[in-house]
């Protein structure tokens, strides 16, 4: 949700050099922008030795500005160490004083929306914004897509309605259950003319398992897609279903509409950035939470939103 920023930024500085520093393998959500002169792609877990490296390599570009997106705690060192001209950050408790200028992440008593957040901090640079503009991420190399078209072809999917489900979230907390994934899709396997399509990461294998032992419908690409394939995947069907995600903000790149619910995170903050969407929450004071502990311990907020409410939701898109 960062690219609306980025293409913010390459407008109000035309003629700047622009870099990006993302962790593998997320640098595909940015390699290939055309904003962008250079990205660098890092591992999650550095050592010291990299990290001082990438470091060095930073202060030899002499950069007039760092616009720190994330936050963390690598980031706000990066930002810290850069020797940049002009610090921009958000006003967070213990480093703040990282930055020369720093932007509140919220007003009193209302949110910006994350992709506003970040347009925020290229504003700090003087930038004026006259429209906020689209999630912007590379289009798919030709083996990609011709991998995405054998796939579709191999399993019907071009004369089908393919909905896309996500069957993760991340963490338990956004974790919308099992049980609610199967019966939503025996209730779209049963939509002539539907295909669901389940989608995740290697990590939702069991949860993948379990679902396809108890639903005779999907087709499971789970842990068989990079993000580009999973994005033209995406653009390619019918609707998107899942939770609080990154892939359905990649799916909100893309054309194809969202039914999205939402449990310990606000829509206000994180819904699909001008996108096509139907949001499902449940009112609980407790809302939004840190995602530290849940005050009832049953993830109530997210598991209380039925299959059927999502397969209401579902009908209207199709």
């Amino acid at each position: 949700m960062t690219t609306p920023a980025i293409s913010v930024l390459r407008k109000g500085f035309p003629q700047s050099s622009i870099s990006y520093i993302a962790e593998k393998p997320y640098q595909e959500l940015v390699e290939g922008n055309p904003n962008l002169s250079r990205v660098f792609a890092i591992n999650k877990n550095q050592n010291l030795g990299d990290f001082l490296r990438l470091i060095r390599e930073i202060r030899k570009e002499r950069y007039d500005a760092v616009l720190d997106f994330h936050g963390g705690p690598r980031a706000s060192l990066l930002t810290l160490f850069s020797r940049a001209q002009l610090k921009i950050g958000y006003r967070t408790k213990y480093k703040s004083f990282i930055y020369d200028i720093k932007i509140p992440r919220s007003r009193k008593n209302a949110f910006f929306h994350s992709a506003e957040n970040h347009i925020n901090l290229v504003k700090a640079l003087g930038v004026n914004v006259d429209r906020l503009p689209p999630l912007l991420l590379p289009q798919p190399r030709k083996e990609e897509v011709e991998r995405v078209k054998r796939l579709r072809k191999e399993n019907s999917l071009e004369t089908s309605k393919a909905v896309v489900i996500h069957i993760s979230a991340g963490n338990k907390f956004r974790d919308w259950g099992v049980d609610n994934l199967v019966e939503l899709a025996n209730l779209l396997g049963h939509v002539h003319g539907v295909k669901t399509v389940l989608i995740g990461s290697e990590e939702d294998r069991r949860a993948e398992e379990e679902i396809l032992k108890k639903s005779q419908f999907p087709l499971s690409l789970v842990g068989k897609l990079s993000l580009m394939e999973l994005k033209e995947v995406i653009s390619l069907s019918a609707l998107f279903v899942g939770p609080d995600s990154g892939p359905m903000h990649i799916a909100a790149s893309t054309s194809t509409p969202i039914v999205a619910y939402f449990g310990p995170t606000l829509p206000a903050h994180f819904a699909p950035w001008q996108a096509r969407v139907h949001l499902i929450e449940k009112e609980f004071e407790c809302r939004p939470c840190r995602q530290k502990s849940c005050l009832y311990r049953d993830f109530r907020c997210l598991r209380s939103i039925t299959p059927e409410e999502v397969f209401k939701a579902c009908l209207e898109f199709l």
